[in-house]
């Protein structure tokens, strides 16, 4: 895709539309971007963005005229109206990360190699813990590699950054980079054209972002695309527990044609083809075939720092990539003892009276409480609740009937889940955090458990879900 001289609108200024502002200026296009809030409104993110780039603020701009392409941040449905209107004139849309593949493959390749290769995970939960985990693990091996994407910080901002000093990314330059490791949501992959990653993950599928999808199938098919462009040579690694992953999966293929990708799994129920658990031990079982046959009982379940089920499946569908993108045993070992986990996702904050306060701020859908609370024997005071992404919380109703003492409930969803759960055990409202937190402190006991799991978004209380973690640690490193 040449794209020196032409006239990209970029629409959505956070933190993707910013790296892709860059990239694309970097590049030689002559690039606009536009975002409906004002500069103020804006705030820090304006400062990075190169002084080539214009601005369009406020408001969408009503003439597309002489617009090449248009690239559209992944918080960006693509039903609002300025992408209707492009797509009616034939103008070309990408997402973010369309642009990051065809800017990396266009490149050279660098000395005795090749251009860098997509390793990209999706799924609802355990997306960032995994990709962290499959970087460390290449990183640990020797590979270079580029990280970003979903995570937090753009694979178009991360590219800029390798240009060098000379501030130049042309395709006589090579990136020094062995794989590109991303983290890609469903939002990014709804706009994806050419995409192919040489590996792809897909870690779970359960309801969410029903406020943008019209349907759980509609979502899962979005999620499911991350393997649309992928090949024979290409590894597809997915979740033998979870039926809708595999439905989807199954439904996915049979509408493709018959060139799909090498498809690994992981599994902590039973034997597969790829990495599972017997309980006590993660095995590596991968056949003969053209990446080698490799068994090995590699490390145990309790050596792995990271505590919960879901975790011990995000620390297999991790080493499972790592492995078939050619990383041996030993560096998957020494990063499964090490890696203390990521803020905000199942994170240990103090022991106080006896009591564990966890932070899981970005639990912000059932299916993620539901592998939270799967995680715990002891009694658990869980505090639910914000702005509700039109979910279903009825998949919560024997855990919290099981294991959870006292159910205090925040945010505008609060009313909503008491009638959906309030039933089960006892439950309490509060009506701000900080009496949220005492609240889960008077009804705990030497042994219990008080976790932050809300199932819901932060937008009601909060900035978003790291705002609400950093809050929630700062009230309970506070309580005496």
């Amino acid at each position: 895709m040449e794209l020196k001289g032409k006239r990209i609108l970029v629409v959505g200024l956070g933190r993707s539309g910013a790296g892709a502002a860059n990239l694309l200026s970097l590049l030689g296009a002559d690039v606009t971007v536009t975002d409906k809030k004002r500069k103020e409104q804006l705030g820090g993110v304006l400062d990075g963005i190169s002084p080539s780039v214009k601005m369009s603020l406020g408001d969408y701009p009503e003439s597309l005229k002489g617009i090449d392409m248009v690239v559209v941040s992944p918080g960006i449905p693509l039903t609002i109206e300025p992408l209707r209107k492009a797509r009616g004139m034939g103008i070309k849309i990408i997402g973010e990360l369309e642009l990051a593949y065809e800017a990396v493959s266009g490149l050279q390749p660098k000395a005795g190699g090749d251009v860098p290769q997509f390793l990209a995970i999706t799924g609802t939960n355990g997306k960032s813990t995994t990709t962290t985990l499959l970087d460390l693990m290449l990183v640990r091996a020797g590979f270079h590699t580029v990280f970003g994407g979903n995570i937090g910080n753009a694979l178009t901002e991360e590219i800029v950054k390798r240009a060098g000093g000379n501030g130049r990314l042309t395709r006589n330059e090579p990136l020094e980079a062995d794989f590109i490791v991303a983290e890609v949501s469903s939002f990014q992959l709804e706009s994806i054209e050419r995409f192919k990653p040489k590996g792809a993950a897909i870690l779970n599928i359960t309801p969410d972002h029903l406020d943008r999808y019209r349907s759980s199938d509609e979502y899962g098919e979005a999620k499911a695309r991350i393997f649309l462009n992928q090949e024979r040579d290409d590894f597809l690694v997915l979740n033998a527990d979870d039926e809708e992953t595999m439905r989807i999966y199954r439904e996915t293929s049979d509408r493709k044609r018959p060139n799909i990708p090498e498809v690994y799994f992981f599994s902590r129920k039973r034997e597969v083809r790829g990495v599972y658990s017997d309980g006590e031990r993660i095995i590596c079982n991968l056949p003969e075939g053209q990446r080698g046959a490799l068994r090995a009982e590699f490390i145990g379940t309790e050596e792995v720092r990271i505590k919960g089920v879901h975790n011990l499946e995000n620390a297999m569908a991790a080493s499972a990539m790592a492995l078939l993108a050619g990383v041996q045993p030993g560096a998957l070992v020494e990063v499964l003892r090490e890696f203390p986990g990521l803020e905000h996702r199942m994170e240990f904050v103090r022991e106080l009276d006896g009591v564990q306060y966890i932070n899981d701020s970005k639990g912000t859908n059932v299916g993620a409480v539901v592998r939270s609370i799967e995680g715990f024997r002891e009694p658990i005071v869980l505090i639910a609740g914000g702005r509700d992404k039109a979910g279903d919380f009825g998949p919560l109703r024997s855990l919290i009937r099981e294991r959870v003492k006292t159910l205090v409930l925040i945010g505008e969803a609060s009313g909503t889940m008491k009638t959906a759960l309030g039933d089960l055990t006892k439950t309490v409202l509060a009506g701000d955090f900080t009496e949220a937190v005492l609240l889960a402190r008077q009804n705990a006991r030497r042994g219990d458990i008080v976790l932050l799991s809300p199932a819901c978004a932060s937008f009601d209380m909060f900035r978003d879900f790291e705002h609400r973690g950093k809050e929630f640690k700062r009230i309970v490193m506070g309580l005496s």
